[in-house]
């Protein structure tokens, strides 16, 4: 028995405010850390710029509808849906209960592969390669170099400046970083559930056209943002103290870093990566510029990175069993 569109467009709601939640951190972290903002002032401005960037571009939402399973009413039903919703929705809940930084995209996108296999779909393999494994490992590393060349690019250009003005400086400059970094990640995170409501809609016989529907984009992005305006604290003080001690200069520096690279994988090669691998690792790379290789905790980013490599395949068994687990339920009913 399939469930009914309504619930599984209900869940996928679900999922993008506890994406909301487990990610607010990304944006907001370093400057609560820094006392740049105030936690309500950087949660309100964080939502704000959420929803605002979850409602331009679509190219994500395309990927993630289209180009991983190939979504028809006979092949890939409802059901699937609902249990890689299921799926991302635990897991986005225990890794928030837990503070540990995994990713919300690899998450929905592990336990779309894996319940599309259960259902016996094929995976466009090469699209998982090119546009979700290779984003997944060539961001933190991209991000970290980034992140650690522009800090020593800046500590070269104010040498000379006072520590006082510095800092004072650089408080204002993270309130647009931080600013940026909020857009970005609205621009990466809407989409992706933007594209799995689309993926619904295909499942159950309903043709959305070319575009995203109006009312999928307004209601997925506001999910967003007041997820985002919830906050995730436990998040906060990993990604603020836990990975490395951050000052104003190493969170503009990461956060500038990671923004850039959120809007430059949405526009220019429009492939799904994670606002949390990029911004933990453009932290770390701005604090090892700034204190030394051993700034960053090695214990802490151990944790971190092997969360990062078991959330594709962790969400894609948890996926396959929640399918399984329903179809064997449907049987029994």
């Amino acid at each position: 028995m399939q469930p009914p569109l309504f619930l599984v467009v209900v869940l996928a709601l679900v999922f993008a405010w506890t994406n909301g939640v487990h990610d607010a951190a990304n944006a907001v972290a370093t400057s609560i850390t820094t006392r740049t903002l105030t936690l309500g002032r950087a949660l309100a401005l964080a939502a704000v710029l959420n929803v605002v960037g979850a409602l331009f571009g679509e190219g994500i939402a395309h990927t993630v509808g289209s180009e991983i399973v190939s979504p028809t009413r006979d092949h890939l039903g409802l059901g699937a849906v609902l249990a890689a919703l299921l799926a991302a929705t635990a897991w986005n809940l225990v890794t928030w209960w837990r503070g540990m930084p995994s990713s919300s995209s690899h998450a929905l996108l592990g336990a779309l592969a894996g319940a599309a296999l259960a259902a016996g779909v094929q995976v466009d393999q090469s699209v998982v390669a090119n546009k979700v494994v290779l984003p997944l490992l060539a961001s933190p590393v991209v991000g970290f170099l980034l992140a650690w060349l522009l800090l020593r690019l800046l500590l070269a250009v104010f040498a000379h400046a006072t520590h006082a003005n510095g800092l004072r400086g650089f408080r204002v400059a993270q309130t647009v970083s931080a600013s940026a970094m909020a857009l970005g990640h609205g621009l990466q995170d809407g989409q992706k559930t933007m594209g799995v409501v689309v993926l619904a809609l295909v499942a159950a016989g309903d043709d959305p056209g070319s575009g995203l529907p109006l009312w999928v984009k307004v209601t997925v992005a506001l999910m967003l943002g007041l997820g985002t305006w919830a906050g995730g604290r436990p998040l906060m003080r990993t990604l603020g103290r836990r990975v490395v001690q951050v000052d104003p200069v190493t969170g503009f520096s990461a956060e500038t870093t990671a923004a850039a690279l959120l809007y430059l994988t949405s526009y220019v090669f429009t492939v799904p990566v994670s606002s949390t691998h990029t911004i933990t690792a453009s932290i770390a790379g701005a604090g090892s510029a700034a204190r030394g290789r051993r700034a960053p905790r090695l214990r802490v980013l151990r944790r971190i990175v092997v969360v990062w490599l078991v959330t594709l395949p962790g969400t894609a068994l948890l996926a396959a069993g929640c399918y399984g687990a329903g179809v064997l339920l449907s049987r029994l009913g």
